[in-house]
């Protein structure tokens, strides 16, 4: 109960400062108070955390009660320390929206590069010369890991947003940063929202913005990383509308940081190789028409190469 009060107390700073949210945060914390107190047998409070909660990060994995506090606790506790500068860059953002921009970007990537040297992870980049630094692009990776976003973003050279699943939305305070990153969040059970999303993401293309997506649409559970999932070549349509260039980004060995023996996290040796930029006009009719298919190649050819880096 004791946690869960501390999830309760978490949102009156969320009301406090934040009105637009605050009919949401209501309802979400009394329903689950209510819920939670109805709830005296510990295997139902353990289904019911798992399905309200857990399978946000990690849909299909049952955990243990110890487990499943501790990491909402964690969860949790980070977010809400994060309040006194969320409230910072709102005030920056009234005066000067891409100082706001630029130091929220740069406060996400200081966290994530943190996050990755708790990990122990070894980190090999290559060409990341390919990445224009004056010029907004659409980045293109491979998708196994929580990690990826983590390992990719914290290298941005200028403001970039993700495309992440609807679902991420729901989170208060993570939302927030989110939405201060012009991160976008992409139905993918509506396809008249996803085309609206998508849209959006070429607008933010337009006025100097980079967007990430992982077009396979989910991370790739396959056990070999070469085998990836198809690439929706809908997610190509910012680069084609836009005439920025695509970056392709293969990202190795990322999921042996956590997924591959979850719930622990062990060191690893991972790396990130950016392709030389795609520039859709440039690319001949039919390599242009399966562009998501030409960049998937580009992608395998780099894992492929990449795969003896990884070994011990």
């Amino acid at each position: 109960q004791r946690e869960f009060m501390f999830l309760f107390l978490a949102g009156y700073p969320i009301i406090l400062y934040n009105r637009k949210n605050t009919v949401i945060i209501q309802r979400l914390v009394y329903q689950q108070v209510n819920v939670l107190n109805n709830l005296q047998d510990s295997r139902l409070l353990n289904d019911y955390i798992q399905s309200h909660y857990m399978s946000i990060f990690m849909p299909g994995k049952e955990l243990n009660n110890d487990t499943i506090y501790s990491r909402l606790i964690v969860v949790i506790g980070y977010l809400i320390l994060s309040i006194p500068i969320l409230l910072v860059e709102w005030i920056i953002g009234k005066f000067s929206p891409m100082t706001k921009d630029v130091s929220s970007l740069r406060i996400i990537q200081a966290v994530f590069r943190f996050i990755l040297w708790i990990t122990g992870a070894k980190v090999t980049v290559i060409g990341e010369e390919n990445v224009p630094k004056d010029t907004p692009v659409l980045y293109i990776g491979n998708h196994r890991s929580y990690f990826d976003i983590l390992l990719t973003y914290s290298r941005c050279p200028i403001r970039t947003g993700y495309i992440a699943k609807k679902e991420m939305e729901k989170i208060p305070l993570l939302s927030t940063w989110m939405h201060y990153l012009h991160c976008l969040f992409l139905d993918r059970k509506d396809i008249k929202q996803g085309l609206k999303t998508i849209l959006t993401a070429v607008d933010k293309v337009k006025s100097g913005i980079s967007i990430c997506i992982f077009p396979e649409g989910t991370r790739n559970r396959n056990q070999d990383e070469l085998d990836m999932l198809p690439f929706h070549e809908g997610s190509f349509k910012i680069a084609t509308k836009t005439k920025c260039p695509v970056i392709p980004i293969a990202i190795s060995n990322s999921a042996d940081i956590f997924e591959a023996h979850f719930p622990k996290i062990k060191p690893a040796k991972v790396v990130v190789e950016y392709g030389k930029p795609i520039y859709p006009d440039e690319l001949s009719k039919e390599d242009k028409k399966h562009i998501g298919e030409y960049t998937q190649n580009i992608i395998h050819e780099m894992l492929v190469k990449n795969k003896p880096l990884t070994q011990n």
